[in-house]
């Protein structure tokens, strides 16, 4: 090796650990070599070799690093309200080494400007892969299509409506239809705008009690039937995003089971809390999609269980303060929820509803599928990387998250899973100061 090459040589030997989403399956690690952005050895073979950097990972889980197909980074946008700078290296301390980027920012992503603008931006500023999504109509109004085939040249890896709605059928057919004819995979969230009206909680026993106003599970499942027959006419290939409700699974599956090429997703928070989160008026929970009934959330961990729902979802969205402390209606929706999603995660795996594996494939390998790539640890794989440690624990508050918005879903409680080192490309993106 030439001096050029020995300086260029970049190595971190990570010893210890329990090994997830390898080639050999769940399996203690004795050493795990990285170098050059890439896995060069595992095993005895890394055990023995040498590096410039070693890392103790002792007590931890090393897994492939997450992958997130729903994120909000603000920029270009509302500076107040957070930054590709804080928000990528505030998934980073999450564990998550790649995030899709909604259209929703403000320009909206319906042009090759814009996206060059977030790519420069996450160039310049990230610590983790940001992937555009662009939007699926201009000014995500709903009425005239995109540029898709430009968007897609321009580095959109998907089309989407973020959080809005598109307006009509026939226009949701020509979208479809338009993607399909260059290959490109539509991410849409279902909600039949008309249905949902100005609600902003699930209409059930909590909105009754409290005189809020409801969003009705038939405001997304509409949607979502209505959706699934336009792709299996065009044969887009449709990815359903932020799943509320149980039937909406019930209805996937049996998509699927006709042979219509449908993923899904489902915000971690929707796993873990129900409409009652909304009892004391918290306006941390004035969600879109709502928080649904106890029913429903069940629903939707068996879904992810099973694998009809293939991917878990940040639904991260920062907000200043005063976003959040209007009366409840005058709120803003929308959670800071990247740097906790594992942690609410490890808590459905204490409480037996979902096992560890089955919390990481809905965190790496099922939304790496989606989008057409890899998550695993094997020989020459690319080094995107997640080290935590299960047992120990960190409290969310405003001096310990790095997001802009410190509207976490738990906040002053002790929350299970620390990230000790996260890697992209075999680069340091986030590494613990506890580590």
């Amino acid at each position: 090796m030439s001096d050029n090459e020995r300086s260029s040589d970049v190595s971190l030997k990570i010893m210890g650990g329990r090994l997830l989403g390898s080639h050999s399956g769940d399996s203690a690690n004795r050493a795990l070599l990285v170098r050059n952005g890439r896995i060069a050895a595992t095993g005895e073979a890394a055990e023995k070799a040498t590096a410039k950097q070693t890392f103790d990972a002792k007590n931890c889980v090393i897994a492939p690093g997450f992958v997130d197909l729903y994120c909000n980074l603000r920029e270009p946008g509302n500076a107040l309200k957070g930054n590709i700078a804080s928000e990528t290296r505030a998934a980073a301390r999450g564990g998550f080494t790649t995030v899709c980027v909604s259209p929703e920012t403000s320009p909206v992503n319906d042009s090759r400007a814009v996206t060059q603008l977030v790519r420069d931006g996450a160039a310049a500023n990230s610590p983790i892969r940001v992937l555009p999504v662009g939007a699926v109509t201009r000014g995500l109004d709903g009425e005239m299509l995109s540029d898709m085939e430009g968007l897609t040249a321009a580095g959109c890896i998907a089309m989407g409506n973020g959080s809005r709605g598109v307006r009509s059928a026939r226009v949701l057919r020509r979208c479809m239809a338009y993607a399909q004819t260059f290959g490109l995979t539509v991410m849409l969230r279902p909600e039949n705008q008309s249905l949902a009206a100005d609600g902003y909680a699930h209409d059930g026993l909590v909105t009754t009690r409290l005189g809020l106003l409801g969003i009705p599970e038939v405001a997304e499942t509409t949607s979502v039937m209505e959706m699934l027959l336009l792709a299996e006419e065009t044969g887009v290939r449709l990815h359903l995003s932020q799943l509320s409700c149980g039937r909406s699974v019930e209805m996937i599956a049996d998509a699927r089971r006709r042979g219509i090429a449908v993923t899904a997703d489902v915000a971690m928070h929707q796993l873990v809390f129900t409409e009652d989160a909304l009892s004391g008026f918290d306006s941390r929970f004035h969600l879109r999609p709502p928080l649904r009934s106890e029913a429903d959330r069940r629903a939707l961990v068996a879904g992810v269980r099973d694998g009809v729902i293939d991917a878990i979802v940040s639904q991260h969205l920062p907000h200043e303060t005063a976003a959040k402390q209007a009366p409840l209606p005058d709120t803003e929706p929308g959670l800071s929820s990247i740097e906790s999603v594992l942690s609410l995660g490890l808590g459905l795996v204490r409480r037996g509803e979902l096992t560890l594996a089955e919390l990481t494939r809905g965190l790496t390998t099922g939304p790496a599928s989606v989008i057409g790539r890899s998550a695993s640890i094997g020989k020459d794989d690319i080094a995107d990387l997640c080290v935590f440690d299960p047992d120990a624990s960190w409290v969310a508050g405003s001096q310990s998250l790095i997001s802009a918005g410190h509207h976490a879903p738990v906040l002053g409680q002790p929350l299970p899973g620390v990230v000790r080192l996260t890697l992209v490309e075999g680069r340091e993106a986030w590494a613990s100061p506890e580590a």
